[in-house]
């Protein structure tokens, strides 16, 4: 099994012998307006990859929500129409708009070419941010040949979260460890923070946990090297918390 992080939350799945593409963002630096007003253009990053390389030979795109830093406009012009899209419920009707025709809705679990994938609700945050946010989902993806793998999406650490892990005890946990900031509501972050990220961990202490949707977009106050210098004040080893760079590829 091999993950790769292209960018954000954007991933590239070696599982169980399909390509499957995460939440993709394919769009240059600086292409749509701040999330927050007064901040920098998104995404703060351009790609460090071939946008080509990015889509060439998929088997399927399997996206955790529908804002524009895990699927833009872009990517709904160069994906293949005819393309396996796995889709939360809330999100049908945007990709059928977008006319694509081979979308499968989620509503708790599917099987597909013997990988099983299991839909796992989430919170964009907590508190009084949290109605602002939208509703977005989390997989878990199981196969007899490969390792348990639970991509948490765009969740802070809720009691959703810490069900699957305990119930799918997954060998790799994927976060979204930007620490989203929505000015006036600094205390209720939308994405898990430093903090968040080492509790995770704290419920996990077998799995490897890889940190993304880092240093791009603009109200995310995580970053690498904060994620960093506090799990090592946390005494959390470095081969069980991974950063990927953007473009890098992590083999299990």
């Amino acid at each position: 099994m091999k993950v790769q992080l292209i960018r954000n939350a954007t991933l590239k799945l070696n599982y169980a012998g399909k390509t499957i593409l995460v939440d993709p963002m394919l769009c240059s630096k600086e292409t749509f307006e701040p999330f927050v007003k007064g901040l920098k253009r998104n995404p703060t990053v351009d790609l460090n990859i071939p946008i080509n390389e990015v889509i060439n030979n998929l088997d399927c795109v399997l996206v955790t929500h529908s804002h524009p830093d895990h699927f833009d406009t872009l990517s709904g012009e160069l994906l293949a129409k005819e393309i396996k899209l796995f889709s939360t419920p809330i999100d049908l009707d945007f990709f059928l708009k977008q006319e694509f025709t081979n979308v499968e809705v989620i509503d708790d679990k599917t099987t597909w070419e013997n990988i099983s994938i299991t839909r796992i609700e989430g919170k964009h945050g907590s508190g009084p941010v949290l109605p602002y946010m939208g509703q977005v989902s989390g997989y878990v993806l199981q196969s007899d040949s490969e390792p348990t793998i639970y991509i948490v999406g765009d969740s802070v650490t809720v009691d959703e979260v810490k069900k699957a892990i305990e119930t799918f005890k997954p060998e790799i946990i994927i976060t979204n460890s930007g620490g989203g900031i929505i000015p006036g509501f600094e205390d209720y972050p939308v994405l898990m923070n430093e903090e968040q990220t080492i509790d995770l961990i704290k419920l996990a202490p077998k799995s490897k946990v890889i940190a993304v949707h880092l240093d791009c977009i603009d109200f995310c106050k995580t970053t690498r090297n904060s994620l960093r210098e506090f799990a090592s004040k946390k005494k959390v080893l470095d081969n069980q918390l991974l950063i990927p760079k953007d473009g890098e590829t992590l083999s299990f």
